[in-house]
């Protein structure tokens, strides 16, 4: 087994566990939601904090998916331009699309960790049930990186296209 396919049966183990921790926040959000919306129209009693643990658990669930997202190819692309170019071409346009996209996902995460650390000496809480913010920032940050390995992974993909190595 090449170095290449070990590195992303890795990631993709990482990324499959994170993955579990977005489904179990999506499960608990629907959860929360139904009840909220229950307790408040039958009971008139809203579940306290149900918007502010609604709103941290989107931010795990999306967060903590991202990267089996981009491993398995269930994310968006569009390539009906680029289809119009020859192939070596489109391999090169390829290639720095995915060095954007690492790029991107470097800076996201650099900046969500500064983020997380203003949050936590600020001592930044949600408005209602005052939870603080600061372990979801630093959970996005963390589960951003297996994204980052995606993309290097992609990107020494492409790369081995773009002179001919793999088809």
């Amino acid at each position: 087994m090449s170095a290449l396919l070990k590195f992303d049966s890795f990631n993709k183990k990482v990324s499959l566990a994170l993955e579990g921790i977005g489904l179990a926040a999506m499960v608990i959000m629907v959860f929360i939601t139904t009840v909220d919306v229950i307790g408040a129209k039958l009971f008139l009693r809203p579940v306290f904090g149900a918007l502010d643990a609604v709103s941290l658990l989107q931010l795990v669930a999306v967060s903590f998916a991202a990267s089996i997202t981009l491993i398995t190819g269930r994310h968006i692309e569009v390539e009906f331009l680029t289809a119009l170019f020859p192939q070596k071409l489109q391999h090169v346009i390829d290639f720095f699309v995915k060095l954007l996209c690492l790029a991107l996902f470097v800076a996201l995460v650099w900046y969500m960790v500064i983020y997380a650390h203003h949050l936590q000496v600020k001592m930044e809480t949600t408005g209602t049930a005052r939870i603080p913010v600061y372990p979801f920032a630093h959970g996005a940050a963390i589960a951003c990186i297996p994204v980052c390995l995606a993309y290097i992974s992609l990107l020494i993909k492409c790369f081995k296209r773009m002179i001919g190595n793999e088809s």
